[in-house]
């Protein structure tokens, strides 16, 4: 569930998202799509607790991305389009640092480790 009422973000005089309300029901699919400009990027950072409002409120999953941004971060996954990558890390020791950064417990974390790896067919790249 996603519910945004009356979200402004301003960076000085530009205003990058301007008084937008929406709200996404659990289990529903929506498209987010405009123009290049139109604040659907500075939308999707706010949301994921990367960028704060400068106005206005966003709940994800019940959780106020402005007091809870940790707690909406654990919840959801979001890749970046310009994502950092170390270019010396293993695919299995990044899927650890990811794992590591949404609080998954050892056990837990070598097992979500290689349920993605088999889902994407990367089992023999682990080590690469």
């Amino acid at each position: 569930m996603i519910r945004i009422e009356h979200l402004t973000r301003r960076f000085h005089d530009l205003v990058a998202v301007d008084d937008i309300s929406l709200h996404v029901k659990e289990g529903e699919i929506f498209g987010f799509l405009g123009p290049n400009g139109a604040g659907k990027s500075t939308t999707i950072k706010i949301l994921t607790g990367f960028l704060p409002a400068s106005s206005g409120k966003a709940v994800v999953g019940g959780l106020d991305v402005a007091r809870d941004s940790l707690g909406v971060r654990r919840r959801i996954g979001y890749l970046p389009e310009n994502v950092s990558l170390p270019v010396d890390a293993r695919v299995d020791e990044y899927l650890e640092y990811r794992a590591r950064l949404k609080g998954i417990g050892a056990r837990a974390r070598k097992r979500a480790q290689d349920q993605a790896l088999e889902h994407c067919g990367l089992l023999d790249m682990r080590r690469r």
